[in-house]
Formats: C-alpha cells, structure tokens, sequence
C-alpha cells in the first residue's frame, strides 16, 4: 500500500501556479448544456464555448453523451456534432477537446472540424487500456495531429486483460507504456501527451484512490524520460458527494496540492474551481492531513483507511461550512 508522505506546502502564501483549464461546462451533467441539448440549441452552446474562452479556458471539452438526467443516443451526437462544432468555431478560436469513448464520435468530430479556426490542436479525449479501439484512436491521433489525454487509472496486465490501477506503480507502468505507444507509432511528442492520473471522491474513497493518483504524478513527475509531459484531472470527480458549501473549496485545495506535484492541466468548471488556493490556506494543511488518514496501515484494508479519510474529511466540511 501507499506510503508515500505528503510534500510539505510553502508558507510564503503565494499563488501556486496556474493550471491551463480544460473548460467541462459542455456536459450534460450542467444545467445550461443539458437545456442546450434538448433544445438543440446552438446559441446556447455557442455562449457556453466563448463564456469559457473569456474566462481564461486553454480548451473546451464537448461532452454531449448521457447522463443520469438525460439519456443520449450514439447516432443522436453524431448527427448533431456536425452541426455544432463549426457552430462554436464561429463564435471562438479557443482549442476543443473531443470527449467519448466511442472512436466514431472522434471521426465525426474531426471530419466537422476546422483546423485553420482554432488556437491550437484539437484534443483526444481519451486514451486508456480498456478501449476497444485503441490501436485506431492511436492512428487517427496521429493522422490529425492531435494532443490526448492518457488514463493512467486503467492499467494492462501480464495476461493481456485490463483493469483498474489499485497501485501507483501500476499506473506509472501504464504511463510509460502508452507514452512509447504515442511516440512510436503516433508520433506524438511528450508536450502533445496529458496524463490523468486518477481522482476519486475524496470522502468515499474506499481504494485509496486519490492517494495512488498522487502518487502516480510523484513517479512520473521524478522520471527525467517523462520530463515534458503533462497533467490533468476531472477536478469535479474530487468532491462529490460532500456539502455544496464546501465542495469548491477542496477542489482547489486539491489543485494547490496536485500542482506541486506537476498536474498542470484540470477540467474544471472556469466559473468555480479552476483557481489553486492560497499555499497558507489553512484548508490545504487540514485535507492533506486527511488524506494521510487515508493510507493503510499494515494491519488493516484500504476500505479501513478509507472510512478513517472520509470522516476526516466531514469534520472539515463541516468546519466550514459553520464558517
């Protein structure tokens, strides 16, 4: 199990650096998308690209798939992708970045994608070791000359199967594999490649999940073949399930802690969360002292520890939300 200490935060009070933000409003999961979509309203997701792009996005993630609060069809995203990608790059230069696990969203994305519009290389959101068509998103990465996000969460196993990464080694193992993979046979350089190393919901973290993601970056991060390479999370993932008072709070608690250790990238929400806290906010020391709570003991299991994190991590809430 994880051992590894926290790194310790500087006391000078200063900003920790900036993260590029991944803008993550066009989702479903987001009252205004979700409106947009069901409306097929172009406007509306027109607005939702440049409110980011304002706001100081890098990229827009699109993610028009399913959710909980509404059901999606394959065949519906891809009658509509050719209708709103160029839709947004009329209305902005920023980056996007194409999110489904489904490689025929990516073709249709790309095919209603104008390059000469947009500020940067598009993004392939994402590559990890259960997909069935990885060898041909390696492909279509390459042809298109795109950047893409790595799950370093999904790991490949001796006998050839996938699964979860349940140890940071594991995930850096993955990390290594895919960055040859990019670079071989996509030629990809390290700066086009953005790993995720994996975040859970920091107060029902039974698999020491948000530890081994930390960890993965502290491994990665001290590799000088990796030097380069990026880092980025799904940063909502982070806090769900806690107080909506405090959720934006340790959302940026945990970028001031991640980005010392090299994440660099996030997909958050630009209108919340996408700001590192102070290095002094007390905050930071509470939730790294919590997450240590969330490390095994020799004589116990991960869901042990994971109770003891997540208790830690209410009494915070709670704190301050009485605040």
């Amino acid at each position: 199990m994880n051992t590894s200490p926290s790194t310790p935060a500087p006391t000078d009070g200063a900003l920790p650096p900036q993260p590029k933000i991944i803008g993550e409003l066009i989702n479903n999961a987001y009252g205004r998308a979700r409106r947009a979509w069901e409306a097929r309203d172009v406007t509306g997701f027109q607005h939702l690209a440049k409110l980011q792009s304002d706001a100081g996005a890098d990229l827009v993630n699109l993610n028009i798939d399913g959710t909980q609060k509404v059901a999606v069809r394959v065949e519906e995203m891809l009658e509509f992708l050719p209708i709103v990608i160029p839709a947004i790059q009329e209305a902005t230069d920023i980056s996007l970045s194409f999110d489904n696990p489904n490689i025929a969203y990516h073709r249709v994305a790309l095919e209603a994608f104008d390059r000469s519009k947009s500020r940067g290389k598009p993004l392939f959101n994402s590559l990890a070791a259960s997909r069935e068509d990885l060898d041909e998103m390696i492909e279509m990465i390459g042809e298109h000359d795109m950047r893409c996000i790595v799950m370093a969460s999904e790991c490949f196993r001796p006998d050839g199967s996938t699964g979860q990464s349940l140890d940071p080694q594991q995930s850096y193992e993955t990390v290594k594999h895919f960055v040859d993979l990019l670079v071989t046979k996509a030629n990809r350089t390290i700066d086009d490649i953005i790993v995720d190393p994996g975040l859970a919901p920091v107060g029902a973290d039974t698999y020491g999940l948000v530890n081994i993601g930390l960890d993965t970056l502290r491994l990665c991060s001290a590799d000088p073949d990796l030097k380069g390479l990026h880092y980025s999370v799904g940063l909502s993932n982070f806090a769900w399930g806690t107080p909506k008072a405090a959720k934006p709070l340790l959302e940026r608690a945990y970028l001031t802690i991640a980005g010392r250790l090299g994440l660099d990238y996030a997909l958050a929400n630009v209108e919340v969360n996408a700001t590192p806290l102070e290095a002094d906010h007390p905050l930071i020391t509470e939730l790294e002292a919590a997450l240590e709570e969330g490390r095994a003991l020799p004589d116990e299991t991960a869901e042990d520890a994971g109770f003891r994190q997540a208790e830690k991590i209410m009494d915070l809430c709670a704190d301050y939300i009485e605040e």
